[in-house]
């Protein structure tokens, strides 16, 4: 018997980490300096939450949670989204008494019962942001130019911006029942599951992939057409501000955001290199989730993007970051060299320095092949001829110069080698 991970999940490698760990301090970078504040919530949370928030008839609810029943009979599920307990959160912390709007980002794992694809799997990284307690259409530039500012910096290549309106309960009632009337009258072009969404949201139709229903909703009115004055006034102002930022966008009407928490503003971003699964990230307004969760009517905008999608797409590219090797090797020869070695790692360390030994008991050409595999920048040879004659032999890896350094001064050397033009160990990156 083979043991495997889990469908749908993968194991992160050291060699993956780099690229990945780029996307997370960009991101971090970028959102801080917009004054938003890391949070994180449970992997798990109260069914309810999800059934509430993201709405019964969502695909998610429907068909996607991981949900289990825990020794206490309560329902729980793993989270499938961000934004959900995000607002929870602001709820039962008070965060109402914060200056508004709060802003807040995340980095955490969610889970989907989806069928794997590349750049999706049942439990994926996602980024997320959320401004909670101002309707101004200027917060929703802001949420959309930095998760654009984000792709920019990466250099994610063929990055393009959807632009759209899910109105609100005034104009969008109507507009569900014209909907409504357009699919009835075409019950039969449609496949099961649009028929299934249309009894239960009709707006989740636009959602559908397949062909046949994709042609048969070039047809059907969109809310775009049909918004309030306010709600027109709101997507008119958010389109004046992307235009004096330079961002260019597609308004496309037949843009629903996958949960029913969203009012107004929606977006997302697509990269073509993603393929037909081209979505990179993207959010939308969600002015009436803090009031459904059980808190005051509170505004709010937010967006989620996978981590997964950012790094396949960056791949595409050819795009990749070298891993970074260690500062400083110490090949040893002989228990006398071993036991002068030990501390000195372990106090090279303390210093915040990169720093590794043979544990696997090589000759000395052994030790130097691993060494040259970890990426070492430098190396120390310390045998019993060293230990004589009280000095180390350090070799430049890089330039293949070596020198003879008294034991005495060898800490201070390799301190000084290893941080000197901010080298700090990693001279060895390959």
């Amino acid at each position: 018997m083979k043991v495997r991970g889990p469908k749908g999940t993968y194991d992160v490698l050291p060699a993956d980490q780099p690229l990945r760990e780029l996307v997370r301090t960009t991101a971090a970078a970028i959102f801080s300096s917009a004054g938003y504040q890391r949070i994180g919530t449970p992997a798990f949370e109260d069914t309810g939450l999800f059934e509430r928030g993201v709405g019964s008839s969502s695909d998610i609810v429907r068909k996607e949670m991981y949900t289990f029943e825990d020794k206490g009979g309560r329902s729980l599920t793993l989270k499938p989204e961000g934004t959900a307990p995000v607002v929870r959160a602001y709820i039962q912390h008070g965060m109402h008494k914060l200056p508004q709007p709060v802003k807040l980002w995340y980095a955490e794992r969610m889970y989907r019962f989806e069928n794997p694809q590349a750049g999706r799997f049942r439990e994926h990284y996602q980024l997320g942001a959320e401004a909670i307690g101002s309707g101004d259409p200027s917060l929703d530039a802001e949420m959309i130019m930095m998760l654009s500012d984000l792709y920019e910096a990466l250099e994610v290549p063929g990055v393009e911006l959807r632009l759209g309106s899910m109105g609100c309960p005034a104009c969008r009632e109507p507009f569900q029942k014209e909907l409504s009337s357009f699919l009835d009258e075409r019950a039969g072009a449609f496949c099961p599951d649009c028929l299934e969404r249309a009894r239960l949201n009709p707006l989740r139709v636009f959602d559908c992939k397949v062909e046949q229903c994709v042609a048969e909703l070039e047809r059907a009115p969109l809310l775009v057409d049909s918004l309030c004055q306010s709600c027109q006034d709101d997507f008119s102002a958010l389109r004046g501000y992307l235009d004096s930022l330079g961002r260019s966008y597609r308004v496309d009407g037949t843009l629903v955001r996958g949960f029913d928490y969203y009012t107004k503003t929606t977006f997302e971003f697509e990269c073509a290199r993603l393929g037909a699964q081209k979505g990179i990230g993207g959010g939308g307004r969600y002015d009436r989730l803090v009031e459904e969760l059980g808190g005051a009517a509170t505004p709010a905008v937010g967006f989620g993007t996978g981590l997964e999608r950012i790094v396949l797409a960056l791949e595409s590219e050819g795009i990749s970051v070298p891993e970074v090797g260690i500062g400083v090797f110490l090949v040893t020869m002989g228990p006398e060299a071993r036991e002068l070695v030990v501390p000195l790692v372990h106090r090279l360390r303390q210093e915040g320095l990169s720093v590794d030994m043979d544990y696997a008991g090589r000759k000395m050409k052994g030790q130097m092949k691993q060494a040259d595999r970890l990426g070492a920048a430098f190396t120390v040879i310390i045998g019993e001829e060293e230990i004589a004659a009280g000095k180390a032999a350090v070799k430049d890896m890089g330039s293949g110069r070596q020198e003879q350094v008294p034991l005495a001064r060898l800490e201070d050397e390799i301190v000084l080698r290893l941080t000197q033009d901010g080298a700090d160990g990693q001279k060895g990156s390959r």
